[in-house]
């Protein structure tokens, strides 16, 4: 998660994973023996645009293993855990710089559906 998240400290992460926690924030890791390969931090959510879906916060496969096919896992183990909850669609955003990203969700079936707007108030 440090390579998507580089701004968070250890203790930082881990606190702030504790508080999204009491809203639905979980992780879900794959594994290369004791080691976590890819990573995901998703919730279960409902609103009145998209009813029960799942939304993924975070999703990032380390540097070093990327294009071996454990972010395709991931997100079929998330789009199934989405089933599993009756859920009908899974979400994300994704960063206008992160290219190679958004092709690797196009080759995984997602599709663009809008434009997230943002801004600061502090």
């Amino acid at each position: 998660m440090r390579e998507l998240r580089p701004h968070l400290d250890v203790g930082g992460f881990v606190a702030q994973v504790r508080d999204m926690s009491t809203s639905g924030y979980r992780l879900a890791a794959l594994l290369s023996g004791t080691q976590p390969v890819a990573v995901a931090g998703f919730r279960i959510a409902e609103n009145l645009a998209w009813g029960r879906h799942l939304y993924v916060d975070d999703l990032v496969t380390a540097a070093a293993q990327r294009s071996q096919g454990h972010g395709a896992a991931l997100l079929r183990w998330l789009r199934e855990h989405a089933r599993k909850h009756q859920c009908r669609q899974l979400h994300l955003d994704s960063g206008m710089q992160r290219v190679d990203a958004h092709r690797f969700y196009a080759r995984e079936g997602m599709t663009k559906a809008g434009y997230h707007f943002v801004q600061q108030l502090e």
